[in-house]
């Protein structure tokens, strides 16, 4: 109910998040003039507690506060683990929020608050075959690495667009707005398993927040087309391994990984809560 929200979310009806989020990214991608720019990265990473030792760069190197948010890190900073049959590694630096089967075409956002598969996976084909298997919800917060990359050894098969709304993804946000996950604006990527993962198919689905209106896939799945704002696309069976580019964010926020297919039975997570890294495996078959 309105009433039980905390005051920071129930004054977030009345921010205009669209707006805001839309101007938020034009400054952020704002080229920033030399006097400021490391003043500006230096303060900001120290605020956010960000690891400049893994950067791909020196801080110096950032154009702007988007390009540094959006850094990649140093080869060989994220190693895979090793891919056992099942193995599925994490797409992301972040925290696992929320883990659990998949019933009913139901997942849970937070305790006494669920949402639909089928309207998370709006306008993705046969999201029916991911029933019965499992998800995990993956925070990333401002200080995280912010770019996605390919849990899975197999082939890409499509990839869609969903326009929404920008409520905050954090702890209260999570705790308080229903539907939250399937409400905001999210893109989503869709695998299917071969050699090690071979009867496993797996979604990325990647939520926006207040800030964060852009939830980007990268190029070399959409094979010279652009993402659908509202639709998905067929990919044509596009290969892809662990640690590939799939996507990112500009600014923090969530993704939940889906993992489903004929064998998602057969398959368990061996991590099911705290902080997690991009390569980390995150289960395989029982």
């Amino acid at each position: 109910m309105m009433n039980e929200w905390p005051i920071s979310l129930s004054l977030m009806r009345l921010y205009p998040k669209r707006l805001a989020s839309a101007v938020v990214g034009w400054a952020a991608a704002t080229r920033l003039p030399r006097p400021i720019k490391l003043p500006l990265l230096r303060w900001f990473a120290n605020r956010y507690g960000i690891d400049l030792i893994e950067a791909e760069k020196p801080l110096d190197g950032y154009v702007s506060l988007q390009e540094f948010f959006t850094r990649r890190l140093k080869p060989g900073a994220r190693p895979q683990d090793e891919m056992l049959p099942g193995a599925i590694n994490c797409p992301v630096d972040g925290r696992i929020v929320a883990c659990g089967r998949i019933r009913e075409g139901t997942l849970i956002q937070a305790k006494g608050l669920s949402y639909s598969l089928r309207e998370l996976l709006t306008f993705m084909p046969l999201p029916e075959h991911f029933e019965g298997g499992h998800y995990l919800t993956l925070y990333l917060s401002p200080k995280d690495y912010h770019r996605i990359h390919v849990p899975i050894i197999g082939v890409v098969q499509s990839a869609g667009g969903m326009q929404g709304e920008l409520w905050p993804v954090n702890d209260a946000g999570v705790a308080h707005i229903p539907r939250l996950y399937e409400r905001n604006r999210r893109a989503a990527w869709v695998a299917q398993g071969k050699g090690h993962d071979e009867g496993l198919l797996v979604a990325c689905v990647l939520v926006g927040a207040t800030h964060v209106g852009s939830c980007v896939v990268d190029e070399r799945w959409l094979d010279g087309r652009r993402l659908p704002k509202n639709g998905a696309l067929e990919i044509p069976d596009i290969p892809c391994a662990p640690g590939d580019d799939l996507g990112l964010f500009q600014f923090g926020s969530t993704v939940i990984l889906i993992v489903g297919g004929a064998k998602a039975d057969a398959w368990a997570p061996e991590k099911d809560e705290g902080p997690v890294k991009v390569g980390q495996r995150l289960g395989r078959y029982k």
